[in-house]
């Protein structure tokens, strides 16, 4: 097999077993430039209702940084992920984030969720500390700006205008959400009001689920009762498992659409055949149609680790966060620290990775825009 392209031009980082250096190392970014390690702190879901959502996305980021680290890392430093467990509660993440910064983390990488991220990114700009790549598309860490927080995703706002175009312009106007009751559930269902209303439309209805929760039974009622052609779910996916069958056993025929939070690939196991048509919305490339040389490159370091890694769209997008942090890191210069990673993220500008275009720079934190639609076959497959 051809060797990966994983040097952007030149590109790397690894392992290190640190011991907490305490608050101290917050307020030293001089200690981070004298290391020959990149530390990046990670806290994420990694059990409970949305563990998979963690899991893929750190296996897809290993993946990368391992094989990078075996070139050398970049500019010599090797590429460390320092993982902690949150069950996507917004309280431990914050505790976790303590932690993290405590050790002297470079950066904050690949946060898992909406009330998580919001949680933690305070405390990553107070400590001076990038937050880069986590894992929603929600305005409120977008807006307003702020220089240390960097996104590879489209927002939860492009992925819903995406949704309510395509929803009417096949007629389908009367459209209910079903979303989460947080900071995630109302980003998703802002985005889908906002679509509608540009429309001169609202919401048919509107019902929530308690996050962590499989209790759906009160919203399948509300939504059922309603009639709507089209339910968008903005939630993770046991909840929309759930809600999805209970539906259809009440005997709604419409259509449910999702937005790409749900784990595609977690939400097709969930339901196996009563996923078929199934949509959901994607923010990166689907992770099998091969067209794209950054699908070649994703599926090929799956075989070169020893095929360890299930290949999805949530792994393939810890996979290209993880190209965007290394691009950035090899950008930064020398002893990376964490201006430098500012900077060298910044310097990006607009390039390709394999065909996924990414555009960053001073005034742009948010590196794609990329959104397409996908359907589940009912078989464990996505075809878009």
């Amino acid at each position: 097999m051809p060797r990966l392209p994983l040097r952007p031009a030149a590109t790397g980082l690894s392992r290190r077993a640190f011991t907490a250096a305490g608050a101290a190392l917050i307020a030293a970014p001089a200690l981070h430039a004298q290391s020959n390690r990149i530390v990046l702190g990670q806290s994420a879901a990694f059990s409970g209702p949305a563990a998979q959502l963690g899991i893929q996305f750190n296996a897809g980021a290993q993946l990368y940084f391992d094989l990078l680290n075996q070139q050398g890392g970049v500019n010599g430093q090797r590429i460390e992920i320092v993982k902690l467990d949150d069950g996507y509660e917004p309280d431990r993440c914050a505790e976790n984030t303590r932690q993290l910064l405590s050790r002297g983390c470079t950066a904050l990488f690949g946060y898992i969720g909406t009330p998580t991220s919001l949680a933690a990114l305070p405390l990553a700009t107070q400590a001076g500390t990038p937050f880069i790549a986590p894992f929603t598309g929600a305005m409120g860490l977008r807006t307003p700006f702020n220089r240390l927080a960097f996104h590879l995703r489209a927002s939860y706002n492009d992925e819903t205008a995406l949704i309510v175009r395509q929803l009417t312009s096949l007629g389908l106007n009367d459209i209910a959400v079903f979303h989460q009751n947080d900071a995630y559930g109302k980003a998703g269902l802002d985005g889908v009001t906002l679509a509608l209303n540009q429309r001169n439309l609202k919401p048919k209805a509107t019902a929530t689920v308690e996050r962590n929760s499989v209790d759906v039974a009160q919203a399948v009622a509300t939504l059922v009762a309603a009639q709507p052609k089209a339910i968008v779910q903005v939630s993770a996916y046991a909840s929309c498992a759930a809600f999805i069958r209970e539906a259809r056993k009440a005997g709604y025929g419409g259509t449910f659409y999702n937005v790409s939070f749900v784990g595609t690939q977690a939400l097709a196991d969930a339901l196996g055949k009563d996923g078929a048509g199934v949509v959901i919305s994607q923010v990166v490339p689907n992770p099998f149609t091969t067209t794209r040389p950054i699908t070649r490159d994703f599926l090929d370091a799956i075989e070169r680790g020893g095929n360890k890694v299930q290949p999805n769209f949530s792994s393939f997008e810890g996979y290209l966060a993880a190209r965007l942090l290394a691009e950035g890191a090899r950008r930064g210069g020398g002893k990376l620290s964490s201006d430098g990673l500012v900077s060298g993220l910044e310097a990006i500008g607009d390039t390709s990775f394999g065909g996924f275009q990414i555009s960053l720079g001073p005034n742009n934190h948010v590196a794609s825009r990329f959104a397409e639609l996908s359907m589940l076959t009912g078989d464990g497959k996505v075809r878009t």
